[in-house]
């Protein structure tokens, strides 16, 4: 796996650095006084201050969901996913999209998933595969 880099706007980087680090267990990275760097499972993620930049955005209907647009997340697998929709379940905090659900249900590409908004509104998604090989398996 090659991991992949991504930065997005936060309000307030102790804010961020709370909730990736307590609530969805990222590791804390490098740091200035703009920025922030996590591991989430493996990968990099970066919040930059940059108040007002993040938003709740638009949707886009799938399978009768509105999934808000732009969002980002990991793809992990059912047993991974299932430990961390269980530790965001725990936490009566959670500004929840859509709670944890199973979409495309006896699909070739049947998938867990789970919308969630940090605390400067920024939309993720984690979704969990029985199989990894399923990830871009059409459901036609």
């Amino acid at each position: 796996m090659t991991p992949f880099h991504l930065a997005f706007p936060v309000d307030d980087l102790a804010q961020a650095d709370k909730f990736y680090c307590q609530v969805l267990g990222c590791q804390r990275g490098r740091a200035s006084g703009t920025w922030i760097d996590f591991s989430m499972f493996g990968h990099q993620i970066s919040a930059h201050l940059k108040p007002g930049a993040a938003g709740n955005g638009v949707k886009n209907d799938v399978e009768g969901v509105g999934v808000p647009i732009p969002h980002f997340g990991v793809i992990l697998d059912m047993d991974d996913w299932k430990t961390l929709a269980e530790r965001l379940e725990s936490h009566d905090d959670i500004d929840w999209i859509e709670r944890p659900f199973v979409r495309f249900i006896g699909k070739p590409a049947e998938q867990a998933t789970m919308f969630i908004r940090d605390p400067s509104g920024n939309a993720l998604e984690f979704k969990g595969f029985a199989s990894m090989e399923a990830i871009f398996t059409s459901n036609d």
